[in-house]
C-alpha cells in the first residue's frame, strides 16, 4: 500500500507546476525539475525499504525521510483541491478572470509550496520531541466506589526505534514516574524493530513500578517484529504481557480486572506479520468473571463495538490512532477508518472508551501538526455518564 500511495507522488508534483504560468521556459523546468525529483526520491525511499535489504537501523531512517514526503504531498493534495475550486469558482463567475489567473500564478504555488515544506518539517520535530502529561478524570460506570480515584497511567504508540532512541524513552518513563501513578497500563505498539534492533532503546521501561502493576498489551507493529520473542522480552523486563490473559488485582477490598486481548491485525493476513495472535473476549471475561470492575486493553480502538456488545467491560483503552496526526487529517481520514474514534473519551453502549494520541508514533509517518503526542494519566471516577 505504501508503494502504491508513493507512486501517485510523481503526478501531484506534475499537477502542481503544469497549469502554472511562468515567465519563461527555465523557470518552468526548474519548478518541474525540483517538485518531480522530490516525488521521485519518495518512491525510491518506499521501494528501498519495502526490498528489506538493509539493516533497520537504515530502514528506520529511510522511513522517517519517506514520511517527511510523504506529509508534504498529503498538504499538496489538499491545496491543489482548494487551487482547482478556486479557479473553476473565479472562472464561472462573471467579471473575475483576474482572479482565475491568481490561482494558476507561479506566486500563489511558490508560497504554497513553500507553506507545505515548512508545515510537514514543522510536524516531524512534533513528531520526535518527547510527549508531555495530559491528567484528565474519566468517569466510568459501575465503578466502585473503593476505585474512585485510581490513577492509570497510559502510555500507548512508544512505537521505540532506531531513529526515538534511549534518551526519549527515558524522558517518558520519568515523566510517567513523576506522576506517581497506582496502575500503569501500555496498550500496544510499543517497538519498531527486531528485539536485537530496538531492546536497548526500551530498556527504561524496566524502571516503570507502580502499587499495581504495569500491564501491556499487544499491538499490531509487534507484530511485524518477531511477536513471541518482543512479548518473551517484556516478560523478562518486568513488565506483566497480557496475551488474551487477565489480571485481578485487589485494590480497597475489591476485584479490579485488567484484561489485554490480541490485536485485530491477526485477522488479515499480511507478508509484513511476524507473528501475533487474534483477539479473544470470550477468554478474557471469562478470567474476569466475578470482578467489580474490568478493564480492556485493546490496541484498535475499533475492538470498541465488539466488547461494549458483551457488557462485560466498564472501560477500553486503546491507542493505534497516534489522534490523528494533523487536524483536518484526523476527522476526515483518520477517524473514518477507526469507527469514528480518534482520541479522547467516548461512551460506547454502557462502556466507556478512552483512546491516547500516544507518546510516539510510528516513523514512516511521524508528524504531527495540531495534535500534539501524549502519556496520560486517567483519574477514575466512579458515577454515571452524561446521558445516563
Amino acid at each position: 500500500m505504501t508503494l502504491i500511495v508513493s507512486l501517485l507522488l510523481p503526478l501531484l508534483a506534475l499537477w502542481l507546476w503544469w497549469p502554472v504560468q511562468f515567465s519563461g521556459r527555465r523557470q518552468r523546468r526548474w519548478h518541474l525539475g525540483t517538485s518531480v525529483a522530490l516525488a521521485v526520491a519518495g518512491v525510491g525511499l518506499a521501494a528501498l525499504w519495502r526490498m528489506d535489504v538493509l539493516a533497520y537501523a537504515a530502514e528506520a531512517w529511510i522511513q522517517l525521510v519517506f514520511g517527511w514526503v510523504l506529509a508534504m504531498f498529503v498538504m499538496l493534495l489538499v491545496w491543489l483541491a482548494l487551487r482547482e475550486l478556486g479557479w473553476l469558482l473565479s472562472r464561472l463567475a462573471p467579471r473575475s478572470s483576474a482572479l482565475a489567473t491568481v490561482w494558476h500564478g507561479a506566486r500563489a504555488n511558490q508560497a504554497a509550496a513553500a507553506l507545505i515544506v515548512l508545515l510537514a518539517t514543522l510536524g516531524i520535530v512534533n513528531g520526535l520531541k518527547p510527549p508531555r502529561v495530559h491528567e484528565r478524570a474519566l468517569v466510568v460506570p459501575g465503578l466502585p466506589q473503593e476505585l474512585d480515584g485510581l490513577r492509570m497511567a497510559v502510555i500507548a504508540d512508544l512505537h521505540a526505534s532506531p531513529v526515538k532512541r534511549t534518551w526519549r524513552t527515558r524522558r517518558v518513563v520519568d515523566a510517567v514516574m513523576a506522576t506517581h501513578p497506582d496502575l500503569i497500563v501500555l496498550p500496544g505498539d510499543m517497538v519498531d524493530g527486531e528485539v536485537e534492533d530496538t531492546a536497548a532503546f526500551v530498556a527504561p521501561l524496566a524502571e516503570l513500578a507502580a502499587p499495581h502493576g504495569v500491564w501491556v498489551a499487544p499491538g499490531n507493529h509487534e507484530y511485524y517484529h518477531g511477536y513471541r520473542r518482543w512479548m518473551a522480552h517484556f516478560r523478562g523486563m518486568g513488565l506483566g504481557v497480557l496475551e488474551n490473559q487477565t489480571a485481578r488485582l485487589d485494590i480497597g477490598g475489591r476485584t479490579l480486572a485488567v484484561s489485554g486481548v490480541g490485536d485485530l491485525a491477526a485477522l488479515r493476513p499480511s507478508a509484513y506479520m511476524r507473528g501475533g495472535l487474534a483477539p479473544d473476549l470470550p477468554a478474557v471475561i471469562a478470567a474476569a468473571k466475578g470482578s467489580d470492575a474490568h478493564i480492556l486493553l485493546a490496541h484498535q480502538p475499533k475492538q470498541a463495538r465488539a466488547a461494549a456488545a458483551t457488557g462485560a467491560f466498564d472501560l477500553q483503552v486503546s491507542g493505534h490512532t497516534h489522534g490523528g496526526h494533523m487536524l483536518g487529517f484526523d476527522r476526515w481520514v483518520v477517524a473514518p477508518a477507526n469507527h469514528g474514534y480518534v482520541r479522547g473519551d467516548y461512551r460506547v453502549g454502557a462502556m466507556s472508551l478512552f483512546v491516547s494520541s500516544g507518546a510516539g508514533q510510528w516513523d514512516g509517518f511521524s508528524v504531527r501538526l495540531g495534535v500534539p503526542s501524549s502519556i496520560d494519566v486517567l483519574v477514575l471516577k466512579a458515577g454515571q455518564l452524561p446521558g445516563r
